[in-house]
């Protein structure tokens, strides 16, 4: 039936760079063996002439041995083709991995730009800035509260130390005019007499502690 309808049978594999190269490196070293062999031979031949006086038989054999020198250039000049074929091949091969090689970094380029849209475009640019904001503002609110904790409590800022050395000047000679009038002799000093602590129920004897320390 395949023979009637002309069908054949299967196909046979596509050839490819590799293969054909191989190929031919293979008919590359074929030659190779029978250059081997002529260039022994026409050694032969060489080595014979050397010895030979010149006649006949030297003409016969020097004739033996161009034909075989010429035979040697043929074959000299199919490797020189089938060697120039193999660089270009494999310049095409090489050439052909490199596009390979460069569609793939393109597809690895192409999913990586996807995938970064896609990671980007759930970055909220303006949430980004209001966040910054507010920790701005939680750093000022921090500086704050920690100036206000370290603020001293002895000597309010604004008081004038001029103030505060008059007031003592003051006191000194508050002091000095109950001693002159006799008044430090039975109590405390006018400054001091007010004062006394919410958890003392009466004010101290001053003139009792006074005699008994006299006596």
């Amino acid at each position: 039936m395949n023979r009637l309808f002309g069908a054949s049978g299967p196909k046979p594999p596509k050839a490819t760079l590799n293969s054909a190269i191989s190929n031919i490196d293979d008919r590359i070293s074929s030659i190779d063996v029978k250059l081997a062999a002529i260039n022994a031979e026409l050694t032969g031949y060489q080595t014979k002439l050397s010895k030979m006086r010149e006649g006949p038989g030297k003409t016969a054999l020097k004739q033996k041995a161009l034909k075989v020198l010429q035979r040697r250039k043929q074959y000299e000049a199919q490797r020189d083709q089938l060697q120039s074929q193999v660089w270009n091949m494999e310049q095409a091969q090489t050439m052909q991995d490199n596009l390979k090689n460069t569609m793939v970094t393109i597809d690895a380029l192409k999913s990586t730009n996807k995938a970064l849209k896609k990671e980007y475009g759930k970055v909220d640019i303006d949430k980004i800035e209001r966040l910054q904001d507010e920790m701005a503002d939680l750093l000022d609110v921090g500086n704050e509260i920690q100036e206000s904790l370290a603020r001293s409590y002895d000597i309010p800022e604004d008081v004038d130390e001029a103030e505060l050395d008059a007031e003592l000047e003051a006191l000194g000679q508050e002091v000095e005019l109950d001693r002159e009038m006799g008044g430090l002799e039975g109590q405390l000093p006018s400054f001091m007499q007010d004062e006394v602590p919410e958890f003392i129920d009466e004010a101290p004897n001053a003139a009792g502690k006074v005699k008994e320390a006299a006596g």
